[in-house]
Protein backbone atom coordinates (compact mmCIF):
# COMPACT_ATOMS: atom_id res chain seq x y z
CA UNK A 1 0.00 0.00 0.00
CA UNK A 2 1.22 3.42 -0.71
CA UNK A 3 -0.20 6.53 1.61
CA UNK A 4 -0.30 9.77 0.30
CA UNK A 5 -1.33 12.76 2.46
CA UNK A 6 -1.84 17.16 2.00
CA UNK A 7 1.04 19.08 5.01
CA UNK A 8 -1.48 18.90 7.88
CA UNK A 9 -2.21 14.90 7.66
CA UNK A 10 -6.47 15.96 7.08
CA UNK A 11 -6.42 14.20 3.38
CA UNK A 12 -5.31 10.53 3.77
CA UNK A 13 -5.34 8.93 0.22
CA UNK A 14 -4.34 4.95 0.20
CA UNK A 15 -3.28 3.23 -3.33
CA UNK A 16 -2.76 -0.38 -3.82
CA UNK A 17 0.88 -0.16 -5.29
CA UNK A 18 3.21 2.29 -6.52
CA UNK A 19 2.39 4.09 -9.62
CA UNK A 20 4.77 2.90 -12.30
CA UNK A 21 4.26 6.15 -14.26
CA UNK A 22 3.18 9.41 -13.86
CA UNK A 23 1.66 12.08 -16.08
CA UNK A 24 3.43 15.65 -15.85
CA UNK A 25 0.56 18.08 -18.02
CA UNK A 26 1.20 21.30 -18.75
CA UNK A 27 -2.38 22.33 -18.96
CA UNK A 28 -3.73 25.80 -17.92
CA UNK A 29 -4.52 24.06 -14.49
CA UNK A 30 -1.90 21.54 -13.87
CA UNK A 31 0.91 23.62 -14.27
CA UNK A 32 -0.83 26.11 -11.93
CA UNK A 33 -1.02 23.11 -9.13
CA UNK A 34 2.86 21.64 -9.80
CA UNK A 35 1.03 18.47 -9.40
CA UNK A 36 2.26 15.48 -10.74
CA UNK A 37 -0.78 12.73 -11.50
CA UNK A 38 -0.84 9.46 -10.50
CA UNK A 39 -3.95 7.82 -12.60
CA UNK A 40 -6.18 4.52 -11.50
CA UNK A 41 -9.41 3.76 -10.68
CA UNK A 42 -11.69 4.95 -8.08
CA UNK A 43 -12.16 1.71 -7.01
CA UNK A 44 -8.49 1.04 -5.87
CA UNK A 45 -7.96 4.57 -4.08
CA UNK A 46 -8.98 5.00 -0.71
CA UNK A 47 -9.73 8.72 0.12
CA UNK A 48 -9.93 8.89 3.77
CA UNK A 49 -10.49 13.04 4.75
CA UNK A 50 -13.22 14.06 7.42
CA UNK A 51 -16.52 15.15 6.00
CA UNK A 52 -15.76 18.39 4.74
CA UNK A 53 -12.19 17.82 4.63
CA UNK A 54 -11.69 19.68 0.80
CA UNK A 55 -12.95 22.13 -1.36
CA UNK A 56 -14.03 21.09 -5.08
CA UNK A 57 -12.53 23.06 -7.75
CA UNK A 58 -14.71 22.44 -11.42
CA UNK A 59 -13.10 24.03 -14.45
CA UNK A 60 -14.93 25.11 -17.63
CA UNK A 61 -16.05 22.05 -19.60
CA UNK A 62 -17.14 20.45 -15.77
CA UNK A 63 -15.66 16.69 -16.74
CA UNK A 64 -13.22 16.93 -13.36
CA UNK A 65 -13.54 17.78 -9.98
CA UNK A 66 -10.04 18.79 -8.33
CA UNK A 67 -10.10 18.74 -4.63
CA UNK A 68 -7.75 20.30 -2.44
CA UNK A 69 -7.48 20.20 1.56
CA UNK A 70 -9.53 23.19 3.14
CA UNK A 71 -6.79 23.54 5.89
CA UNK A 72 -3.13 23.39 4.22
CA UNK A 73 -4.48 24.24 0.84
CA UNK A 74 -2.73 21.06 -0.87
CA UNK A 75 -4.29 19.86 -4.34
CA UNK A 76 -4.65 16.40 -3.49
CA UNK A 77 -6.47 14.07 -5.62
CA UNK A 78 -9.44 14.98 -8.78
CA UNK A 79 -12.51 12.78 -9.81
CA UNK A 80 -14.72 12.49 -12.99
CA UNK A 81 -18.22 15.05 -12.58
CA UNK A 82 -19.41 11.22 -14.32
CA UNK A 83 -19.48 8.38 -12.01
CA UNK A 84 -19.51 5.86 -14.51
CA UNK A 85 -15.81 6.88 -15.86
CA UNK A 86 -13.27 4.38 -14.31
CA UNK A 87 -10.53 6.90 -13.85
CA UNK A 88 -8.78 9.49 -10.84
CA UNK A 89 -5.98 11.07 -10.37
CA UNK A 90 -3.59 11.31 -7.49
CA UNK A 91 -1.35 14.06 -6.55
CA UNK A 92 2.26 11.85 -6.57
CA UNK A 93 3.59 15.45 -5.02
CA UNK A 94 1.69 13.88 -1.79
CA UNK A 95 3.93 10.57 -1.40
CA UNK A 96 6.74 9.80 -0.17
CA UNK A 97 9.77 10.97 -2.44
CA UNK A 98 10.77 7.49 -3.15
CA UNK A 99 7.64 6.59 -5.00
CA UNK A 100 7.96 9.84 -6.99
CA UNK A 101 11.77 9.01 -7.85
CA UNK A 102 10.76 4.98 -8.80
CA UNK A 103 8.68 6.25 -11.17
CA UNK A 104 8.36 7.02 -15.02
CA UNK A 105 7.37 10.48 -15.83
CA UNK A 106 5.75 11.04 -18.56
CA UNK A 107 5.01 14.60 -20.40
CA UNK A 108 1.29 15.51 -21.74
CA UNK A 109 1.06 18.48 -23.87
CA UNK A 110 -2.30 19.27 -22.66
CA UNK A 111 -1.86 23.67 -23.37
CA UNK A 112 -1.66 22.61 -26.94
CA UNK A 113 -1.33 19.37 -28.85
CA UNK A 114 -2.41 16.69 -26.43
CA UNK A 115 0.77 14.86 -27.51
CA UNK A 116 3.06 12.49 -24.77
CA UNK A 117 6.86 12.32 -24.34
CA UNK A 118 9.14 10.68 -21.95
CA UNK A 119 12.06 12.09 -20.79
CA UNK A 120 15.22 10.07 -22.45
Amino acid sequence: MIEATCHCGAVHITLETAPAEVTDCNCSICRRYGALWAYDSPRRVQVTPPEGATDIYVRGERLIEFHRCKTCGCVTHWTAVDTSIDRMGVNVRLMPPEVLAAARVKHLDGADTWTERYDS
